[in-house]
């Protein structure tokens, strides 16, 4: 299985920690964050990772180069940012029919990847996501389920325990032209909420940690948390 990870992120909130550096190449405890996440696709038998770049993207490209740990690295270049959707949607274009699992570059799950993809191939769907139950889902919007479906998302600001987005998705990649989506797009919004109650994404739900290096903070508490989890 091929995974997918969206690294071309420009981390605008962490500018002035990490100077002209794509934001998964952030410095924790002296590894870029990103190596933290491929070790994990690494340790669940990825056979093949593309990672999906855009701003910077020679910085990522120089540090990986053609495989990391023995598995084949392929970069899809943005001609311009095209939005996590569209981003998704050229990094799998013409790689066939096959499921795939994507993951985004700025946050890190410890979940069973294994155990996700077993999961999903029970039943395969276009899309299925993981999801979180977090003590404040404010800062994210929590998701509303109807058994293991993904009905609805609240919005952003209300504290409140809930689920949240993982940022990881297994889907398929006919998803975006069953849709009718091209060019520029978010997942987030012209996908999963623009598109919910046609698609109803199965859920895979975990307690695993989380942690996302969105703001200084969270940057900062990788540094300490991430070699623990290594």
């Amino acid at each position: 299985m091929q995974a997918v990870v969206l690294a071309g992120g420009l981390g605008t909130r962490l500018r002035g920690r990490i100077a002209d550096l794509p934001k998964p190449m952030a410095p924790v405890a002296g590894r870029p964050f990103l190596e933290y996440l491929l070790d994990r696709l690494v340790q669940a038998g990825i056979e093949a990772i593309t990672l999906s770049v855009g701003y910077r993207a020679e910085v990522i490209q120089a540090h990986f180069g053609d495989a990391y740990k023995g598995v084949p690295v392929r970069y899809v270049y943005e001609p311009e940012p095209l939005g996590t959707g569209g981003a998704l949607a050229l990094a799998t274009a013409n790689q066939g029919s096959e499921a795939v699992l994507a993951l985004n570059g700025d946050t890190l799950l410890q979940l069973d990847i294994q155990a996700l993809i077993a999961w999903y191939h029970q039943a395969p769907e276009s899309l299925a996501m993981v999801l979180r139950c977090v003590p404040d889902a404010g800062r994210y919007g929590a998701i509303k389920l109807d058994g293991d479906r993904v009905i609805g998302f609240e919005e952003r600001g209300i504290a409140a325990p809930g689920l949240i987005n993982g940022g990881v998705y297994m889907f398929q990649p006919s998803l975006f032209a069953t849709l009718g989506l091209s060019g520029r797009f978010s997942f987030e919004v012209d996908v999963l909420q623009n598109h919910c109650g046609q698609i109803r994404p199965r859920a895979f739900l975990t307690d695993a940690y989380f942690i996302d290096i969105g703001i200084p903070e969270d940057l900062d508490r990788a540094g300490h948390e991430l070699p623990l989890l290594s």
